[in-house]
Protein backbone atom coordinates (compact mmCIF):
# COMPACT_ATOMS: atom_id res chain seq x y z
CA UNK A 1 0.00 0.00 0.00
CA UNK A 2 1.34 3.35 -1.04
CA UNK A 3 0.93 6.16 1.29
CA UNK A 4 2.01 10.02 1.57
CA UNK A 5 2.33 10.82 4.98
CA UNK A 6 -0.74 12.91 5.56
CA UNK A 7 -2.73 9.46 4.50
CA UNK A 8 -0.30 7.94 7.24
CA UNK A 9 -1.10 10.63 10.51
CA UNK A 10 -4.73 10.05 8.86
CA UNK A 11 -4.93 6.41 9.19
CA UNK A 12 -2.93 6.11 12.44
CA UNK A 13 -5.49 8.56 14.09
CA UNK A 14 -8.58 7.07 13.44
CA UNK A 15 -7.02 3.56 15.06
CA UNK A 16 -6.08 5.41 18.18
CA UNK A 17 -9.49 6.92 18.13
CA UNK A 18 -11.42 3.74 17.56
CA UNK A 19 -9.43 1.83 20.06
CA UNK A 20 -9.41 4.39 22.71
CA UNK A 21 -13.19 4.29 22.41
CA UNK A 22 -13.55 0.55 22.91
CA UNK A 23 -10.67 0.60 25.64
CA UNK A 24 -13.28 3.06 27.12
CA UNK A 25 -16.11 0.43 26.83
CA UNK A 26 -17.89 1.96 24.04
CA UNK A 27 -18.99 -1.04 22.16
CA UNK A 28 -20.70 0.46 18.50
CA UNK A 29 -22.59 -2.96 18.23
CA UNK A 30 -24.48 -2.52 21.03
CA UNK A 31 -25.13 1.63 20.40
CA UNK A 32 -26.11 0.68 17.09
CA UNK A 33 -28.60 -2.60 18.20
CA UNK A 34 -30.21 0.11 20.79
CA UNK A 35 -34.11 1.84 20.22
CA UNK A 36 -34.29 5.47 19.58
CA UNK A 37 -36.85 6.71 21.85
CA UNK A 38 -39.39 8.44 19.68
CA UNK A 39 -39.42 12.16 20.34
CA UNK A 40 -43.20 13.05 20.61
CA UNK A 41 -43.55 9.71 23.00
CA UNK A 42 -43.99 12.05 26.10
CA UNK A 43 -45.06 15.19 24.74
CA UNK A 44 -48.76 16.70 25.03
CA UNK A 45 -50.34 17.43 22.22
CA UNK A 46 -52.96 20.61 21.18
CA UNK A 47 -54.86 21.28 17.94
CA UNK A 48 -54.63 24.55 16.72
CA UNK A 49 -54.94 26.93 13.83
CA UNK A 50 -52.02 28.48 11.84
CA UNK A 51 -51.72 32.59 12.38
CA UNK A 52 -51.09 33.54 9.20
CA UNK A 53 -54.08 33.40 6.27
CA UNK A 54 -57.49 32.98 5.84
CA UNK A 55 -57.15 29.63 5.37
CA UNK A 56 -56.86 28.23 8.61
CA UNK A 57 -55.23 25.22 8.36
CA UNK A 58 -55.10 23.44 11.18
CA UNK A 59 -52.24 22.32 13.37
CA UNK A 60 -51.22 19.52 15.68
CA UNK A 61 -48.68 21.66 18.47
CA UNK A 62 -46.56 19.04 20.63
CA UNK A 63 -45.53 20.27 24.09
CA UNK A 64 -43.29 18.91 26.49
CA UNK A 65 -43.28 20.00 30.00
CA UNK A 66 -45.11 17.84 32.98
CA UNK A 67 -46.91 20.81 34.49
CA UNK A 68 -45.03 20.93 37.60
CA UNK A 69 -44.45 23.93 39.73
CA UNK A 70 -41.12 24.49 38.11
CA UNK A 71 -41.26 23.00 34.96
CA UNK A 72 -42.45 25.71 32.20
CA UNK A 73 -43.84 23.75 29.20
CA UNK A 74 -42.11 24.47 25.70
CA UNK A 75 -43.33 23.59 22.08
CA UNK A 76 -41.01 21.22 20.65
CA UNK A 77 -42.63 20.12 16.87
CA UNK A 78 -45.58 21.18 14.65
CA UNK A 79 -47.35 19.14 12.10
CA UNK A 80 -50.38 19.27 10.01
CA UNK A 81 -53.48 18.02 11.36
CA UNK A 82 -54.70 15.27 8.85
CA UNK A 83 -58.10 15.21 10.71
CA UNK A 84 -58.76 19.16 10.14
CA UNK A 85 -60.81 19.26 7.07
CA UNK A 86 -59.80 22.31 5.34
CA UNK A 87 -56.11 21.40 5.06
CA UNK A 88 -55.74 17.63 5.31
CA UNK A 89 -52.43 17.46 7.22
CA UNK A 90 -50.53 20.04 4.61
CA UNK A 91 -49.07 23.39 5.43
CA UNK A 92 -47.80 26.07 3.01
CA UNK A 93 -43.53 26.86 4.31
CA UNK A 94 -45.41 29.88 6.47
CA UNK A 95 -47.09 27.36 8.15
CA UNK A 96 -44.22 24.62 8.56
CA UNK A 97 -42.12 27.59 10.17
CA UNK A 98 -44.42 28.73 13.00
CA UNK A 99 -42.05 26.54 15.27
CA UNK A 100 -39.72 29.38 15.15
CA UNK A 101 -42.04 31.96 15.59
CA UNK A 102 -43.31 30.21 18.79
CA UNK A 103 -39.80 29.91 19.66
CA UNK A 104 -38.10 33.24 19.04
CA UNK A 105 -36.66 34.71 21.52
CA UNK A 106 -38.11 38.51 19.94
CA UNK A 107 -41.86 37.29 20.02
CA UNK A 108 -43.62 39.58 22.06
CA UNK A 109 -45.85 37.88 24.56
CA UNK A 110 -47.84 40.48 26.79
CA UNK A 111 -48.94 43.38 26.12
CA UNK A 112 -46.73 46.88 26.21
CA UNK A 113 -47.30 50.81 26.42
CA UNK A 114 -45.09 53.57 25.40
CA UNK A 115 -46.31 56.15 27.08
CA UNK A 116 -46.36 60.02 25.35
CA UNK A 117 -42.86 61.49 25.80
CA UNK A 118 -41.48 58.02 26.53
CA UNK A 119 -38.71 56.43 24.23
CA UNK A 120 -39.19 53.02 26.16
CA UNK A 121 -41.81 50.46 26.29
CA UNK A 122 -43.04 49.35 29.69
CA UNK A 123 -44.83 45.62 30.22
CA UNK A 124 -48.40 46.09 31.56
CA UNK A 125 -51.38 43.88 32.79
CA UNK A 126 -53.95 42.48 30.34
CA UNK A 127 -56.59 44.27 32.14
CA UNK A 128 -54.53 47.27 31.94
CA UNK A 129 -53.95 46.93 28.42
CA UNK A 130 -57.84 45.96 27.30
CA UNK A 131 -58.82 49.00 29.78
CA UNK A 132 -56.84 51.63 27.88
CA UNK A 133 -58.23 50.41 24.33
CA UNK A 134 -61.56 50.60 26.17
CA UNK A 135 -60.82 54.41 27.11
CA UNK A 136 -59.02 55.01 23.78
CA UNK A 137 -61.74 53.84 21.84
CA UNK A 138 -64.87 55.35 23.52
CA UNK A 139 -62.88 58.77 23.92
CA UNK A 140 -62.31 58.94 19.65
CA UNK A 141 -66.12 57.87 19.41
CA UNK A 142 -67.68 60.28 21.86
CA UNK A 143 -65.56 63.05 19.46
CA UNK A 144 -65.96 61.91 16.19
CA UNK A 145 -69.42 59.94 15.70
CA UNK A 146 -72.13 61.24 13.33
CA UNK A 147 -75.49 61.34 13.84
CA UNK A 148 -76.04 62.78 10.70
CA UNK A 149 -74.76 63.69 7.20
CA UNK A 150 -74.47 67.13 5.03
CA UNK A 151 -77.87 66.54 4.06
CA UNK A 152 -79.52 65.61 7.07
CA UNK A 153 -79.85 61.70 6.34
CA UNK A 154 -79.14 59.45 9.66
CA UNK A 155 -75.74 58.17 9.04
CA UNK A 156 -74.66 56.75 12.61
CA UNK A 157 -71.30 56.02 11.49
CA UNK A 158 -67.74 56.35 13.17
CA UNK A 159 -65.21 57.03 10.46
CA UNK A 160 -62.37 57.33 12.81
CA UNK A 161 -61.01 54.44 14.11
CA UNK A 162 -61.05 50.84 11.72
CA UNK A 163 -60.85 47.45 13.16
CA UNK A 164 -58.91 44.71 11.61
CA UNK A 165 -60.47 41.12 11.75
CA UNK A 166 -58.49 37.91 12.07
CA UNK A 167 -59.06 36.15 9.46
CA UNK A 168 -58.48 32.63 10.76
CA UNK A 169 -61.31 32.85 13.09
CA UNK A 170 -64.20 30.43 13.07
CA UNK A 171 -67.58 31.65 11.19
CA UNK A 172 -69.01 32.31 14.84
CA UNK A 173 -66.56 34.23 16.39
CA UNK A 174 -66.33 36.46 12.99
CA UNK A 175 -69.91 37.02 12.92
CA UNK A 176 -70.12 38.22 16.60
CA UNK A 177 -66.81 40.22 15.80
CA UNK A 178 -68.84 41.74 13.03
CA UNK A 179 -71.97 42.41 14.76
CA UNK A 180 -69.24 44.70 17.50
CA UNK A 181 -67.57 46.65 14.92
CA UNK A 182 -71.28 47.73 13.36
CA UNK A 183 -72.91 47.90 16.50
CA UNK A 184 -70.48 50.92 17.51
CA UNK A 185 -70.86 52.29 14.14
CA UNK A 186 -67.26 51.30 12.52
CA UNK A 187 -67.00 51.57 8.49
CA UNK A 188 -63.56 50.67 8.33
CA UNK A 189 -64.00 47.02 8.48
CA UNK A 190 -61.25 44.47 6.78
CA UNK A 191 -59.89 41.21 7.28
CA UNK A 192 -56.02 40.22 7.42
CA UNK A 193 -56.70 38.21 4.53
CA UNK A 194 -56.55 40.87 1.90
CA UNK A 195 -53.68 42.68 3.73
Amino acid sequence: MDMNRRQFFRVTSAGLAASSLVALGFSPTAALAETRAFKLTHAKVSHSICPYCSVSCGMLIYKLGDASKNVKERVIHVEGDPDNPVSRGSLCPKGAGVLDMINSPARLKYPEVREPGSKSWKRISWDEALTRIAKHMKADRDANFQTTNAAGTTVNRWTTTGFLICSSSSNESSYLTIKVARGLGMVGIDTQARV
